[in-house]
Order: C-alpha cells, then structure tokens, then sequence
C-alpha cells in the first residue's frame, strides 16, 4: 500500500494531516496544491476511517476533477464508490436533479449554454419591444449572469440607473421563458441550488449530514454564490479546506472575486493557515521574475516560490518591428529549439492577452509549415453540426425545449419556413403552452373543419398551408417515434437513428473537404456518446447531455500534443509547458487598455502576466513589438510596465530597451540591426534631426492646446519630424507630431 505521507514536503504534510476544521492554503503555482488535495481525501479514507461519500470535493474544470480523482484510486489501490467531486456546476446539477421537487424543477430540465442564452436573450428583448442595437444582447446576458453570480433574482435585484432597470425587466422575462422551456442556465444550476439550502432547511441538513469534510480547489476563482453554497454545507462541522492563490486571481470578468479569501478569513478566524512556496515545475529564474512582477500587487499574503531545480537558463526578452517580425521569430525560435535537441514542439506554448493576436501568429505557423494548436478557435462542442445533433437529442429528452426546437425542426430543410415557425411560436405563446404542445394540439385537430378553434380563435389546421401542416406533423412524428425508442437504446444507438431518420449525412456529405471534416466530427460524437452504454438506459441520455454542457475548452487539449500550442493568458491557467513565449507585452495590450483607469483591474493584469511567466518550466521568452497594428492604425508601441519589474540579472535579450537605461536611444539593439540590413523597414532618421536629436525626452510634462497638461511616454523621430507620445489625465494615451501638436514644455514652475 502507498504511503500517503511519503513524497509529501513539511508544509505539504502539515496541511493533509490537519483533519478538522477550517483550513486555509495559499499554494503558489507549481507547489502541489493538487498533491495536496488528493492527498488529504487519501488520508482522510485510509487513516482516518472517512467513508467516500462523506466527502465532497469541487473545482473549476472536469480536467482537473478527473485528474484529482485517478490520483486518489491510484493512491489507495481501489475505486472510490460514492466520492463527490466534480465541478461546482455538475455538482449543483447533480443536486437539483435530486431533488428536483423541492426545488420546483422538471426532473428532466435541460442546461442552456452561451448561445442558448443569447437566443432566449433576444425572444426576451423582442417580447418586451426592445431594440438589440441599443440593448445588445451580449450586454444583457452578461448583467444577467453577473447578478445570479451575487445572488440576484430580478425581484431581489435594485437596478442604479436605467439601463439597468430596463435589464432587469429583460432577465424578469428571460427567466419566464427559461420556466416555460423547462431550462436552466449556468447561472442558475448555482443560484438555484444556493436558494434551495436557503429556503429548505430539510434539504440543507441532509446534505449537511451527508458530507462531513468539504474540499475546495481554486478558491480565488469562486464566486458569491459558490461561497454561499460551501458556506452553507460547512454547517457546524465547519471541515472546510480550501486551496487558494490569491496572486493567480484572473475572472474577474466571469464573477469571480478573490475577495471571497479575506470572506473566509473573517466567517473562520479560528482557521490554520499553511503556505506552500516550494515550487516543483520552474527553474529558480523563472521564479525570481514571477516573484518580482507580483510583488508590486497589494492585497496578497506575501509568498517566496523557491525550487530545488537550478537557475536554469536567463529569460530572453525581445523587442520585434511588428507583430509580424515577432510572430516570425517565435517560429523560428521553437525550430532552432527543436533542430537542437532543446525542446518539442508539443512542449512548447505561446501566449497572449487577446484572441485577435493569434492571426499573425498562426500565419507565421502556417507560412514555415509548422502545426500548431490552437486553444480558443471554434470548440468541439460548439461546431454547428455538433450543435444541431445536441439540439436532436435534447429535443428528445425535454420536448418542450423550444429553443432546440427551432434550431432543428428545419434542419436538414424539411420546408418548413420562417413564416411558419412564426406561427406556431405565436400561437403556442397565446395557448400558454411549449411549441412542442402546439404541436400535438395540431395533430389531435388534423382534418377538422370550420373557422372556429381552440378559444374562439382560428382552428389550428387553417393556422397554416397544407404543405407547412404536412411536414410540421411529420418533424412531430420523427419526434414521438425517437421519444419512445430513447429508453430502448444506447445513446450512441439514438444518435445514429436520428442522423439515419433525418438523413442528415447525405445533407452534409456534399462532396466538399469541410462536409467530410463536419461528418467526421459527428462520428466523433458517437464515440463521446458510447462512452455512456453501461449506464442505465433510463438516466444515460441526461448524464450524457447534462456533461458535455459543462465542457470548457482547455478540457479538449490533448494530454501529449505534438505541435505548439497557441492560446490566451486567461486559457493557460493550470497548465504548464517547458518553453513559454509571453507575446504583447506593451502597454494597451498587456496590461490592458482597459484597466488604465481602474486600479483593480491593472492588478488582475499584473496577476495575469504572473501566471503567464508561471507557466514555463525551462525557457521563458517575453516578447514586445516596436509598432503593432489594431483596429485598422499602426501604433507605436511601449514595452509594458511588468517588463520593467523583471530584473536585468535575469535578462539575457537581443538588444532589449533596458528600461531607465536610454544611453542606447529609442530603439533595441535587435532594431537597430534590422534598420542597418532593412532601412525600408523601419522610420526614416534624416540626418539633421538625428544630430540634434528629439525635442522631447520621456518623463517631461508638457501641454496641449486641447488636451491639457500630460506626461511624454515615448518619443521617436518618424521621418522630419518627431512623434511623441503623451499621457492626458483623464484623455489617454495620445500620439503626436510635434510639428503640429504645438506641444508646450513645462518646467518646474511652469508645473506648479
């Protein structure tokens, strides 16, 4: 038998074998926080005598759930019967399946994603006559989600002003046609669970027995209604461990709220407190630039990441032309790597801060032959034929889904139109049913004549053509047939009789290399869905569709891939490669434009840049361009203020701009070298103005005419002239010429 104890370091150790009560680790990234955990449930159920189920344990991504429970069975030599853990949105799924009844829910609801909400979003904006360009349906949605990550219902919610008061009237409606779709949303597998515990106590306390020690990973990224919910199941017992890294804290934009640690702090003060600083991924260089980045960060618990690996090689910072220059160069950096024996390509990564700076990359990939991986393009499960075969099978588990329903009931063409489906929506709204109702209601009155119908209104069958009555019965009937072979067959089995019926692959078969490529992810799908044959034919469909509804991203990267991978600093989290290309590190990119004037913000992207750097076990490479184009101009550029935070002992660079260093001019080394071989590629320096050189120096305040007093950033000679770039208070970052920007330059008097 393992002993669970035996590759675990001092503080490691401490941390498992604290048993009860509340217990906080603040785990730096790559110190084992996942040991860690996984450890604790072994030790738990062998030396302790805790059955399986008494625990539950819950994290952010099916990838790392399943990863945590495959290290325990390995840790204890057996399968664990009966252990909870999963993801907080599976868990409270699970949940409200359960009890379904007390929580006023259709055993049988389905979960709507992203662009299912975004269709109800719209039907709520149209119903309420509201117009999408002025409340954009994305806007809506994210205010929707934002208030049930705090807990908000539409009637608890107190709107500020009146957009958001015209918001909460969409979500009052959004909800109703949840209610009447017999759907969720991701937000409300956790609003609805956390309302549950609230208001029945029953429910609260059999749970509460149930689960005696709670576990939770990446607690920085919970949000209010996540930290309700463990809060509420700690009960009297108050068994919580959570595992946290407030310098790792990057969702704020999806709700979460580092906040919820200091929360913990103050709901547990009698909590023991474990810090895990030994890092077992990167070398100790590496470790000195994250720990310098994230040092300037306030509102953290002060760690030191130290290694036993060696210092490994120095960071190499680069300043490129243009994103073309520096794509190239991160492409020819990984081969040189590879031809030298340094690195593999699957072993490889490179980063950045917004999915738009993947297309000079992957044309650089594309242009030398390389292949990459990119994380963030069109997900499995969001491809259209994935989609539409998910909307089938839904269909078939909750038929009143309508919003599945209309993705489908046209789908191959079967005829029937818009005007049609107009129709049968209006009149299914007016009868207060599911479409899917109005449905059978139009069966039951085929052939009956007359002007009168259902409440004195036209009789359904003179509601629509012939042909259109003809083929909506007939989508009703595929319907009905496959319903009640659903209990007979595998979900592989059902999916194949719906592509069969529907005859959906010689629709999407048409001869073309994207309709081989498409069939072949339905193919695909199958064997996903195979995976579901030893379940209990009753509860297989359900299981199958609730699970691939919680499937994020990074949980589709291939364990072992044999190509770089390219994907977003956000994406990155939890993962870790040997070699590391930071790209965009520049002010406006990273940190973002956004957090200019919102301190909080400008330290989630300090914390971002510090995962980012976190992830590299061997060779990390920060990379920054000269000018850079976005949204049509062609910006020039400064290198982002973390870069400045790196020590220059860790940096060895092509002619970096070593930072308060100027004696070397504007421009790197790497940049002057190219000017010498490409003069075409770069600003033209007439000699005149080189020899007296530029008028403004960084760090001068200096006023404009219109926009007021500000501080010089960046100055450089472009062609005759020189253009500055200056810091307004309160009007940005603005880039001049200084032969017509009648820029003023202040002294101290001036100044004060």
């Amino acid at each position: 038998m393992t002993d669970i104890l035996a590759d675990l370091n001092p503080a490691q150790r401490e941390a498992v074998t604290t048993v009860h009560g509340p217990v906080l680790v603040l785990a730096g990234p790559g110190s084992g926080k996942t040991r860690v955990l996984t450890h604790r449930v072994a030790y738990l159920i062998r030396e302790c005598g805790v059955e399986p189920y008494r625990l539950m344990a819950v994290t952010f991504t099916n990838k790392a759930a399943r990863e945590m429970s495959s290290r325990i069975e390995r840790l204890l030599g057996s399968e664990l019967r009966g252990l909870t853990i999963g993801t907080f949105h599976a868990t409270c799924a699970r949940i409200l399946r359960r009890e379904a009844a007390h929580a006023n829910l259709s055993p049988g609801y389905v979960i709507y994603d992203e662009d299912d909400q975004l269709r109800v979003v719209r039907q709520a904006l149209k119903d309420l006559n509201l117009d999408e360009k002025r409340y954009r349906p994305v806007v809506v949605r994210s205010f929707i989600d934002r208030a049930k990550c705090e807990l908000l219902t539409p009637q608890t919610l107190e709107p500020r002003t009146h957009p958001e008061e015209v918001a909460r009237r969409v979500y009052e409606r959004y909800e109703a046609l949840l209610e009447a779709n017999d759907a969720l949303d991701f937000g409300d597998l956790l609003l609805r669970t956390a309302l549950l515990f609230e208001q029945e106590a029953e429910v609260l306390e059999k749970y509460r027995r149930r689960y005696h020690f709670l576990l939770v990973d990446e607690f920085q990224d919970t949000n209010m209604a996540q930290y309700r919910l463990i809060r509420l199941l700690a009960g009297e017992r108050r068994n919580l461990f959570v595992v946290a890294d407030e310098d790792q804290a990057i969702y704020r934009f999806r709700g979460a709220d580092y906040r919820n640690i200091q929360r913990f702090r103050e709901d547990f003060p009698d909590h023991k407190l474990f810090l895990l600083e030994r890092n077992y991924r990167s070398t100790q260089t590496i470790l000195d630039a994250a720990n310098a980045v994230i040092a300037a960060s306030p509102y953290r618990t002060p760690k030191r990441l130290h290694t036993d690996k060696g210092r490994g090689p120095l960071l190499t910072v680069f300043e490129a032309y243009n994103e073309e220059e520096e794509a190239s160069y991160v492409v020819n950096e990984i081969q040189r790597l590879v031809s030298q024996g340094l690195a593999t390509p699957g072993e490889c990564a490179v980063m950045y801060r917004t999915n738009a700076q993947s297309r000079a990359l992957e044309d650089a990939f594309i242009r030398h032959g390389m292949p990459y991986k990119l994380v963030g393009a069109t997900r499995f499960y969001a491809r259209r034929e994935i989609r539409d075969a998910l909307a089938y099978l839904r269909l078939i588990h909750n038929p009143h889904d309508s919003v599945s329903l209309e993705r489908v009931i046209n789908v191959p063409r079967r005829g029937i139109g818009e005007r049609s489906l107009a129709t049968l929506a209006q009149w299914a709204g007016e009868l207060g049913v599911s479409q899917y109702e109005a449905l059978q209601l139009l069966k039951e009155n085929k052939g009956k004549e007359g002007t009168e119908g259902t409440e004195g209104g036209l009789s359904p069958p003179m509601l629509f053509g012939t042909r259109a009555q003809k083929q909506l019965l007939a989508f009703l009937d595929l319907l009905e047939g496959w319903r009640e072979l659903a209990g007979r067959l595998t979900v592989a089995e059902l999916l194949g009789r719906v592509l069969e019926d529907t005859e959906y692959e010689s629709w999407l078969r048409d001869g073309s290399e994207e309709g081989e490529e498409r069939w072949a992810n339905l193919m695909e799908l199958r064997t996903v869905a195979a995976d579901y044959d030893p379940l209990p034919r009753e509860t297989a469909l359900a299981t199958f569709l609730e699970e691939v509804a919680l499937v994020a991203d990074v949980d589709n990267l291939p364990e072992t891939a044999e190509a770089p991978t390219l994907l977003t600093l956000h994406s990155a989290k939890g993962l870790e490669f040997g070699v590391v290309f930071i790209v965009g590190l520049e002010e406006g990119i990273l940190p973002h434009s956004r957090s200019f004037d919102d301190p909080e913000q400008m330290e989630e992207e300090r914390r971002l840049c510090y995962v980012g750097i976190t992830r590299a076990k061997e060779r990390l490479y920060l990379l920054h361009a000269f000018r850079r184009s976005r949204y049509g101009g062609d910006d020039l550029n400064v290198p982002s203020r973390f870069l400045k935070d790196v020590p220059s002992r860790l940096v060895q660079g092509y002619g970096t701009r070593r930072h308060g260093d100027r004696e070397r001019g504007r421009l790197g080394e790497g940049e002057r070298q190219r000017q010498e071989k490409s003069p075409s590629l770069s600003p033209s320096t007439p000699a005149s103005l080189s020899q007296v050189g530029p008028q403004f120096a960084v760090g001068q305040r200096v006023r404009h005419p219109l926009f007021g007093e500000g501080t010089v950033i960046e100055s450089s000679l472009k062609g005759d002239d020189e253009e500055v770039k200056v810091a307004f208070p309160g009007k940005g970052i603005k880039t001049l010429l200084a032969s017509f920007a009648r820029l003023q330059r202040l002294d101290r008097s001036d100044d004060s």
